[in-house]
């Protein structure tokens, strides 16, 4: 085993509140620092590089024990931001080690990079695309290459605050399918949920609508755990 350390925010049992998995039990590995500055990220406390760092060996026990010593083998790595190249050799480490002890890894990619020598280690990647009310952009190029040296490993999950990023939304989308024919991977809208928000009920319904008005090209899965403990809870 590597002697490795890594910066991690939190480690925590839960289940898994929006995408193409919802309502899966899995462990949570949550990174400390990001520096891409999404406006509506609601882990800002995540941004930070600080704090001290882990070594290998204490964040694989901390997994197994959250995880009910070993029942739940499902996880996710999540941060922060886990690719950033300051986590990098850390989080490589931690990904072979978890392969050896039988984990299925998803990794929340923030859609800003392909890092293939991490993708490669993973069994599945959430891939962001994100729309013009994060302040942040993902260039379609990226999405295809997804396509291209992963297919049937990913999911894209855009978070929709507006008409405007169902549009911007929609436009990448079509641009893909000319290039590719057809969008064999499943493409999920999350209508934002923002702290200290009660529940968005008029963005929901208008972004399903917006998705019927075009045929139904994507899911519209909103964040579970928000609607259950509220949209500031925190590790649920």
């Amino acid at each position: 085993m590597q002697s490795v350390k890594m910066g991690i925010h939190s480690i925590y049992l839960a289940t898994e509140g929006e995408g193409i998995h919802i309502g899966r039990p899995q462990i949570f590995v949550r990174f400390q620092g990001c520096d891409i500055g999404c406006r509506n990220c609601d882990s800002k406390e995540t941004w930070a590089f600080k704090g001290a760092k882990r070594p290998l060996e204490s964040i694989l026990l901390e997994i197994h024990n959250i995880g009910l010593k070993g029942k739940i083998k499902h996880l996710s790595i999540t941060g922060g931001d886990p690719l950033n190249e300051v986590h990098l050799p850390g989080l490589q480490a931690l990904l072979i080690e978890l392969k050896k002890q039988g984990y299925y890894i998803n990794i929340e990619a923030a859609g800003t990079k392909v890092v293939e020598e991490v993708f490669q280690l993973v069994d599945f990647i959430s891939f962001d695309f994100k729309t013009p009310s994060t302040g942040v952009s993902t260039h379609p190029e990226l999405i295809l290459k997804m396509q291209q040296d992963f297919p049937g490993k990913f999911q894209v999950k855009a978070v929709v605050e507006s008409e405007e990023d169902f549009t911007a939304t929609h436009k990448a989308y079509l641009q893909l399918k000319e290039r590719l024919g057809d969008i064999s991977f499943d493409w999920c809208l999350t209508p934002s949920f923002n702290p200290r928000e009660d529940f968005p009920m008029e963005r929901f319904i208008m972004v399903i609508e917006c998705n019927q008005k075009f045929g139904g090209p994507f899911k519209v899965i909103g964040q579970q755990h928000k609607w259950i403990y509220g949209s500031n809870a925190k590790n649920k």
